[in-house]
């Protein structure tokens, strides 16, 4: 009953000061750029620049090879800038990309190195056969980097018939997936419902230091714990608020809702009492700025790995906002997938009762001293 009472006082008090308005303001700001700029679904074509190093009756025969059996081919010729100055190409639209023919080798070579493109470059060898020079940015994965070598060895009539041949048995075929809109949604539930939490927290507790409240609070009969718990229950609220505030104008009834409240209640109790932890080793808020932001900056790490898959190292597991961006998108998408929520949900609130002991250790030795 007292902590009841404590969390109400406390909500009050966070109501009538600005942080409690900034994550419903960031979700309002985050839900208008959602529905009115950012596309449900964005373009999947795909660039590819070529280099055709060959007398000019071999380039026709490779192109009349390269759209062959390629319905509703596009031919255009357009300008791209190139080295500060406007050059003049040739681009094929095909069904998911668009092949762009360069006009020699240092055209080709600084898209590759100024402009970060993926370029090939292909002339004929000593046996007058085909070869293929490659011209990749560091981030490819090596079973992109095999296909890459066996594609001229083989031709794509041979790899066809092989990937036909193969036996595909689907785990699952009662699956939703995510459009491109509603697939950044994890990464700002993350951001917003997790890890908002870990700055406003100290952002909090900073405040009451400095009107002298945590201090006042050796002089009450209420155990610390009540305290640090109804400040929690806090950034709890206004997490939930904003998170909801951000998903049902986007997804509607997609996704679980039990499981996102779940998984929203953990994630934020878990950064909150790691907040706490960081903010008792400092005595305002522009002596823990450093160390707050390159926590910040590490959880969204896995973010990077989420939105290209082909980078995706094994440390990154050790980062927690890697299984909170598990965890939402599953919850999003809704396909009962329970036992992989509840068991991210069950790490996060037990590692955070975990902080939360040693936070109220800390706090108690503060007021003690």
């Amino acid at each position: 009953m007292k902590f009841l009472y404590s969390f109400i006082k406390e909500l009050k008090l966070a109501s009538r000061g600005f942080y409690f308005y900034i994550e419903l303001l960031m979700a309002l700001l985050i839900v208008a750029v959602f529905l009115f700029a950012v596309p449900e679904n964005f373009n999947q074509k795909k660039t590819e620049y070529i280099y055709l190093d060959m007398p000019t009756d071999l380039k026709k025969s490779y192109i009349q090879m390269l759209t062959k059996d390629q319905p509703n081919i596009i031919k255009e010729q357009v300008k791209i800038k190139i080295n500060k100055e406007d050059k003049e190409v040739t681009e094929f639209h095909v069904q998911e990309k668009v092949i762009t023919l360069l006009n020699n080798r240092q055209e080709a070579e600084y898209l590759a190195a100024k402009e970060r493109k993926i370029v090939a470059i292909i002339h004929l060898d000593e046996q007058q056969e085909l070869s293929y020079e490659y011209f990749l940015q560091g981030y490819e994965s090596a079973r992109f980097k095999n296909l890459l070598k066996i594609l001229p060895m083989n031709p794509v009539e041979n790899i066809e018939t092989a990937i036909q041949k193969q036996d595909v048995r689907p785990l699952s075929s009662d699956f939703d997936v995510l459009s491109d809109k509603e697939n950044i949604l994890p990464m700002v539930l993350v951001l917003n419902g997790g890890l908002m939490g870990l700055f406003m927290i100290a952002a909090y507790i900073f405040l009451d230091r400095q009107e002298g409240v945590i201090k006042a609070y050796a002089l009450t009969p209420s155990p610390v714990w009540q305290y640090l718990l109804s400040k929690i229950g806090v950034i709890i609220v206004t997490s939930i608020a904003s998170s909801f505030i951000v998903v049902w104008p986007i997804m509607q009834n997609k996704p679980d809702y039990l499981l996102l409240l779940g998984l929203l209640i953990s994630t934020t109790f878990f950064a909150s009492s790691l907040g706490l932890y960081i903010a008792s080793f400092y005595q305002n808020i522009m002596q823990s700025f450093g160390v707050f932001y390159a926590l910040i900056m590490l959880m969204i790490v896995p973010n990077i790995a989420y939105f290209i898959p082909s980078w995706s190292p094994l440390w990154i597991k050790l980062i927690p906002s890697y299984y909170m961006l598990a965890g939402f998108k599953a919850a999003l998408i809704g396909n009962n997938a329970w036992l992989s929520v509840i068991s991210i949900s069950l790490g996060f609130l037990i590692s955070g009762f975990l902080i939360f002991l040693l936070a109220n250790k800390r706090y108690k030795k503060i007021l003690i001293n």
